[in-house]
């Protein structure tokens, strides 16, 4: 045997012993680390919560392998929202409920074993414990802290939130989306699904339950809601027909306004020199429309004007309109005394959230907390470099 296969015999053996002492240092570890979060007594995290999680035990560590995004501070990163209000969706303290679950009871077996192995190098249990808590263990944990805080101060005040109340406020969500496959699709782009949204929309409304006292909604206010956004409450919403000429400029725009107001056929010019071809072939109409359907500027102004006025020059995000409202449909809508105690409960659940954050700091504040669970320290990534 020459000098060099000597040396390379010696590494592999270094390199071997290194693997099996730091194989058993995350055996000692992983050991240490069940006992001090089963002496965790100070931090109650609810019978009921925990015989749900341990029910969910297999079908969430088989979860465990989809990798949902968290953001450096070990929350669930967002998803790129769909367009306008559709892309909202509540996402709170709910993490990754399969690290909760490795958290509070390992799915695995016991503490020596392998879950992987890759060219016969076995990749422990406890090495991938500690890959997940650092990953956002601590974050899953601070958040299971914040919900049994809540839950406490429900329980306090002699608050529930009723199934009907969740079913609902969830339906209240999916009505924001088109299709039920376009909830679905969002709801994955947040790495949730309905049964994590469900127990999301629980904490929520006992949130807003328990900070309602501190609201104040005015039948002002109520009243002002109702005005803006009567379009949501009926199905028949008002829409109205109008035409117009879209050029690039200001000057242009001006020009032809004086033209219109000079007597000149609407029509016309709008072939000639309207920039929207699709409507400027049928002399600017738009046909029926919306107000929500249109670029905000332009559906302001056009719903302003009466049948047959002719509006200034509107700027939109598409340049510089003159409109001329041709037609109108007057929709059907449910009268204020009819959608008031709706509106109050939306108008409550905008208070208490923006309440919430400063609620939520006040109550840990006064709250006696003891998270005794460690902080691990991650395995070297390459533990041929570590032996050298």
């Amino acid at each position: 045997m020459n000098n060099n296969e000597s040396q390379s015999k010696k590494d592999e053996e270094k390199i071997t012993a290194a693997k099996e002492e730091q194989i058993t240092q995350e055996n000692e570890q992983q050991d240490e680390l069940f006992e001090q979060a089963e002496g965790q007594e100070d931090i109650d995290l609810g019978k009921e919560a925990e015989e749900a999680y341990e029910a969910d035990a297999e079908q969430q560590a088989a979860a465990a392998a989809e990798v949902v995004p968290l953001n450096a501070a070990g929350q669930v990163s967002e998803a790129p929202k769909a367009g306008g209000g559709k892309g909202w969706m509540i996402v709170s303290a709910i993490l990754v409920v399969a690290l909760v679950i490795v958290l509070i009871k390992p799915p695995f077996g016991s503490s020596g074993g392998a879950v992987a192995t890759v060219n016969g190098q076995d990749i422990p249990q406890s090495r991938l414990y500690d890959a997940l808590v650092a990953a956002g263990g601590p974050s899953t944990l601070d958040n299971l802290i914040t919900e049994e805080l809540i839950q406490q101060e429900a329980d306090a005040a002699g608050i529930s939130v009723t199934d009907a109340e969740i079913t609902a406020e969830i339906e209240k969500i999916k009505a924001n989306f088109g299709t039920p496959e376009e909830f679905q699709s969002v709801l994955s782009q947040y790495g949730m699904t309905e049964e994590s949204l469900t127990r999301d929309t629980k904490f929520q409304l006992t949130i807003s339950k328990i900070l309602e006292p501190k609201t104040d909604v005015t039948d002002e206010e109520v009243s002002q809601y109702f005005e803006a956004n009567k379009d949501t409450f009926t199905d028949t919403p008002t829409t109205i027909r109008a035409s117009h000429i879209l050029v690039a400029t200001q000057e242009e725009a001006d020009a032809i306004l004086a033209q219109l107001k000079g007597g000149a056929d609407f029509a016309t010019i709008a072939k000639e020199k309207s920039t929207d071809t699709a409507s400027a072939a049928n002399g600017g109409d738009l046909d029926f429309f919306k107000k929500a359907d249109m670029d905000p500027a332009f559906g302001e102004a056009a719903y302003a004007l009466k049948v047959g006025e002719l509006s200034g020059v509107v700027q939109s995000s598409f340049g510089f309109h003159i409109i001329k409202k041709t037609d109108e449909k007057l929709g059907t809508y449910p009268t204020l005394d009819e959608k008031k105690e709706e509106i109050r409960k939306t108008l409550v659940a905008q208070e208490a959230s923006g309440l919430s954050q400063a609620w939520l700091t006040e109550i840990r504040e006064k709250a006696k907390i003891s998270n005794t669970m460690p902080t691990p320290t991650p395995a070297p990534a390459d533990a041929g470099t570590a032996a050298q």
